[in-house]
């Protein structure tokens, strides 16, 4: 069997022998092909492993920024933390501001109540100074010092809210650098609401019993009346209320007044006006009324009582309600004051103003019309004839209300008193009549600066009579109101002069000593 195999084996091979050449044959473009798919894996397999490198690099780039990502997170966070740890800091510090603010602004505020204690205790007069800001008429024509830009026009500032610097320079002068302390001090920018808010506590001592006066000083031109009235002329009333208005110490007190009479009805306190004006030495009396028509301004004369008090017999009241009949009256009577246009000033004043309110007791609740009219303060006499330039208004018939004596309890009385300003003859330019109007004007201002010096020395005998001024003012000057004079001053260069005769007398003022005044609750007043 195994030989038979191996013969037909043999046998075949010969056969396959002769049919391999035919499957041998192969093409000519197989060994491309080959080759083209030997290196086809190659650069499969360089590809395969530079994306392999590629993928490697991304993700250990990737991983980079995601460390990076994480670092920024943190740090981010990081930083949060320390800005919420700053602000909660800064919060603390604000707080901290706050309230050493707080506490800086008390005891600011107890420092000026104790020095305002003082004052009182001393009995000396308040004295504030304002300074107005320069206008365009303070530029004269021909003036080389208020031409030349280079020379500062206003020579008075406001260091602080307690001192008063005056630095000129002028040729052929000596240089002036002085310096002033009052108990308040108000720069040109500062509004008739601050000012009246430094006044306004004095009304509180008013109603509590204390007499008061606040008294406006200074040259022409330097804003008194604007300080005391408001912007105000004769041919229009003084505005209406308003508390962003420009008005003056006078309307706001008025609104004060009787808001404070609003808030304690129990007292029962009732308000009577009178207004006078002192011109050329002469007191007139701005509300009287002559035969019944339009008031005409009467002539009064101040009187000495047995106690030493100033009387002015015949002395018109009226009662007023409400702030808008204070107002109201008292711009009525402004049309009747005396003005005249200087080279200073377009409406000097040439009459020292002053309103005086009186606050009576009124009658009881529930008192019969009787009781009421005779508790009522009766209104003093009328004159019948007279005229503000001749001799006194005719006194009050026997049983008319004037001829009777006041019997009412007088509870306390507030004077605004706007002085007519003082000038030099050669500034102002004034002739005739109106330089012996200035020559009045200035002799009672000198009146009241011996006054007050006399007081200030302590002098035996203190000089009231020398002027119709200081005669009328006697009790607010030598007696224990609480006298506030407010120092009106300009800035200006070419009044230099003027303004520190102003501040001098402010400075003298305060000297004034008169004794100690009552605090607390004040005694009860007798009838006068």
């Amino acid at each position: 069997m195994t030989g038979e195999a191996g013969s037909a084996a043999a046998g075949l091979c010969p056969r396959c022998l002769e049919q391999d050449p035919p499957r041998r044959s192969t093409p000519p473009a197989a060994p491309q092909l080959h080759r083209g798919v030997q290196k086809l894996k190659q650069d499969i397999k360089a590809l395969r492993a530079s994306s392999l490198a590629a993928f490697r690099a991304c993700w250990e780039h990737l991983q980079d920024g995601l460390s990076a990502v994480e670092a920024a997170v943190q740090g981010a966070q990081l930083c949060h933390q320390a800005l919420l740890a700053w602000q909660s800091k800064v919060g603390q510090l604000e707080r901290s501001l706050q309230e050493a603010d707080a506490r800086y602004q008390l005891e600011k505020q107890k420092r000026r109540v104790l020095h305002n204690r003082l004052v009182e205790l001393k009995g000396n007069i308040r004295v504030h100074c304002r300074i107005r800001p320069l206008l365009p008429f303070d530029k004269e024509f021909g003036d080389p010092t208020s031409q030349d830009s280079s020379v500062p026009a206003g020579v008075v500032h406001a260091i602080d809210d307690e001192t008063v610097l005056v630095k000129c320079a002028q040729p052929a002068h000596p240089l002036i650098n002085k310096t002033y302390n009052f108990e308040r001090v108000y720069g040109p920018e500062e509004s008739q609401q601050v000012v009246f808010g430094d006044v306004c506590p004095l009304l509180t001592s008013l109603i509590d019993g204390y007499n008061v006066c606040i008294m406006a000083y200074g040259q022409t031109g330097c804003g008194k009346s604007y300080t005391m009235l408001g912007p105000h002329s004769k041919e229009e009333r003084i505005p209406p209320w308003g508390p962003h208005s420009d008005l003056g110490i006078m309307p706001r007190a008025a609104a004060e007044l009787f808001r404070l009479i609003a808030e304690n009805p129990s007292r029962r306190l009732q308000v009577d006006l009178s207004i006078v004006e002192v011109y050329n030495n002469n007191i007139f009396d701005l509300l009287a009324k002559a035969r019944g028509m339009a008031a005409s301004g009467c002539r009064r004369e101040a009187l000495t009582t047995k106690d030493a008090r100033r009387e002015v017999p015949l002395l018109t009241r009226e009662p007023v309600h409400s702030a808008e009949d204070f107002v109201a009256l008292a711009a009525g009577s402004l049309r009747l004051r005396a003005e005249l246009a200087t080279l200073v000033h377009a409406r000097s004043s040439r009459s020292h103003l002053i309103i005086t309110a009186t606050l009576t007791r009124g009658p009881a609740a529930g008192g019969s019309p009787a009781d009421q009219q005779a508790e009522r303060p009766p209104l003093e006499g009328r004159p019948a004839s007279g005229s503000r330039g001749g001799a006194s208004c005719g006194r009050a018939p026997a049983g008319s209300p004037g001829a009777q004596q006041p019997k009412e309890q007088v509870h306390a009385k507030l004077q605004l008193v706007d002085l007519a300003g003082s000038e030099c003859a050669g500034v102002s330019g004034v002739t005739g009549s109106a330089l012996r109007e200035t020559s009045f004007i200035n002799r009672s201002l000198a009146a009241l600066a011996d006054v007050l010096g006399a007081l200030s020395e302590r002098r035996g005998h203190i000089p009231y009579r020398n002027s119709q001024l200081t005669h009328f003012l006697q009790d607010v000057l030598g007696g224990d109101a609480k006298l506030l004079v407010m120092l009106c001053v300009s800035p200006c260069r070419k009044h230099v002069a003027e303004t520190l005769r102003c501040l001098g007398f402010g400075a003298r003022a305060r000297q004034v000593q008169r004794g100690q005044a009552s605090g607390g609750s004040p005694a009860p007043r007798k009838p006068r």
